[in-house]
């Protein structure tokens, strides 16, 4: 068995003396895992950083069986993580998301290409903040949890949308909310697409996705919290404010 594409370098662990065990997100074959021969080497321990662009092969006896990768860097994003501290806790919050909730071998074209462009905006204080939310909206969209904020649930108008349903991931407006509205979680504009975004307000919208994520699709996948590296993230772009 045998295929070739471009992915993104997940993670990458020491396998015996010399080789890593990597894993990608591939536009074609999803989240895929694999050896890299010498991935502990001078020459390849720098190329598999996470974040990376590679030019990848796999070969395996069998479809089923760990597989072997061959790489070639494509784009190396260390530079621009390593000389800032949003990037390099934003490349850690990406990759270890993807590796806890995607399944294994499965395409998500869409969401490849959005990591693909949040990537490359690493290093951009002024937009990334913003496209990371977005990103986290589109993570929950892509894999079954996606918010509806098209109206208000309770109501059906689309004024004065201020809140989400935690139970239905629906807008409830102002109106709508009555005596609920402390249970319900807030909705800042910018996750509407209103406003330029503060870090403040943006802070506050992943607070909002962050509940989505861990108690519908962690808990769907039978994990109990978030990253660590997604706290440190928010804590990033909270010190811009």
């Amino acid at each position: 068995m045998e295929w070739r594409d471009q992915g993104i370098l997940l993670s990458a662990r020491p396998h015996g003396e010399s080789a890593a065990i990597v894993e990608v997100l591939t536009e074609q074959k999803g989240r895929h895992a694999g050896v890299v021969r010498g991935g502990a080497s001078r020459k390849l321990a720098p190329v598999l950083q996470t974040g990376a662009q590679l030019d990848l092969t796999w070969k395996a006896r069998l479809e089923d069986h760990l597989g072997s990768f061959s790489v070639e860097l494509i784009k190396s994003r260390s530079a621009a993580a390593m000389g800032d501290r949003l990037s390099l806790a934003g490349v850690a919050a990406v990759a270890s998301l993807l590796v806890s909730v995607l399944p294994e071998r499965e395409s998500h074209t869409a969401l490849y290409w959005r990591t693909v462009g949040l990537f490359d905006m690493l290093g951009d204080t002024a937009l990334w903040p913003l496209a990371y939310l977005r990103w986290e909206m589109a993570l929950l969209e892509e894999l079954g949890f996606g918010l509806d904020l098209s109206a208000c649930a309770a109501t059906g108008i689309n004024e004065e949308l201020t809140y989400i349903s935690p139970k239905s991931g629906r807008a409830v407006s102002a109106q709508g909310a009555g005596d609920w509205a402390a249970r319900l979680l807030p909705l800042p504009p910018v996750m509407k697409g209103e406003g330029d975004g503060s870090p403040d307000e943006i802070v506050q919208a992943l607070g909002t996705t962050g509940y989505f994520l861990e108690h519908k699709l962690f808990a769907a996948l039978g994990k109990k919290s978030l990253p660590e590296a997604r706290h440190r993230v928010i804590a990033a772009i909270g010190r811009l404010a």
